[in-house]
């Protein structure tokens, strides 16, 4: 079964708030590859586990039809508070259960949300509703993000975000093992689709206050463990990696422009027939 650790309001809010979202360029690659497999118009995009929505919307121009699933009423919720594009839709409904009919979309994505499912069985439930030359996308990101801000020692800056990651690890779900790009290599050898693509080297940088970032961290499963074991301790660690943090920039205000560079990788693959995962 998926795993259902995302469901709180004050986490879905703070979903919406900090995390990223893949960039226009990555988002160009999928849809790139999704016209070489397809061609013809595209109808139909599924984006499974979409959470707030922040990456559902940027599918918006390039189908008729998009529609965001996610287990999570208040992740939903939050969604449709924001909806602006006519042609999105939000549905709930767990990740290896779709209400789509067979062969019938276009294109699926799952959006740092695949190593949450029962995979093996999303994988089935992913064959059975794209259609022949229909695309599945899973990307995700690593903890290797860098901060960067000028005049001040990078290396000391990220070292710094090194040791927050490092105090957190003790609280990462075991499911997800020592790192998750190992899930979705296995998943990439575990399709046997003829057409597929693994790249795991893709920078997204982006400006945000540097309150931001660390609500971005905070929205981490693994930091949101830690609040639920010792919220002081959770309290205490953030706020002292942002006072270190702005010792070494310089400054005194959180609200600090930084750039933060998020490391993605992701799965490309197109069904080619009817054979069965």
């Amino acid at each position: 079964m998926a795993h259902r650790l995302f469901e709180g309001k004050a986490h879905a809010a703070s979903y919406w708030k900090y995390r990223v979202s893949p960039s226009d360029q990555l988002i160009q690659h999928v849809i790139t590859f999704v016209e070489k497999q397809k061609g013809g118009p595209l109808l139909l995009a599924v984006d499974v586990g979409c959470g707030s929505g922040q990456g559902t919307v940027l599918l918006a121009k390039h189908f008729a039809s998009v529609v965001g699933t996610d287990v999570s009423p208040a992740q939903l919720e939050v969604a449709l508070q924001r909806a602006r594009e006519p042609n999105v839709t939000y549905r709930q409904c767990v990740a290896e259960e779709l209400p789509f009919a067979d062969s019938s979309v276009d294109l699926i994505t799952a959006m740092s949300a695949f190593h949450w499912f029962d995979r093996r069985r999303f994988l089935h439930e992913a064959h059975r509703v794209l259609q022949p030359h229909g695309c599945l996308a899973l990307l995700n990101y690593t903890l290797d993000m860098e901060l960067d801000y000028p005049g001040c020692c990078l290396q000391s800056l990220n070292q710094v975000c090194k040791e927050f990651y490092a105090a957190l690890r003790p609280y990462r779900s075991p499911l997800l093992g020592p790192s998750s790009i190992d899930l979705y290599r296995e998943a990439y050898d575990s399709i046997p689709y003829a057409d597929k693509e693994w790249c795991e080297n893709v920078w997204v940088k982006t400006p945000m206050p540097l309150c931001g970032f660390m609500g971005f961290v905070e929205s981490f499963s693994s930091y949101q463990a830690l609040v639920r074991e010792d919220p002081q301790k959770a309290e205490k660690l953030s706020q002292d990696i942002c006072q270190r943090l702005m010792s070494i920039m310089k400054v005194t205000s959180a609200e600090t422009q930084v750039v933060v560079g998020v490391k993605y990788f992701y799965l490309l693959a197109s069904k080619d027939g009817p054979r069965d995962i």
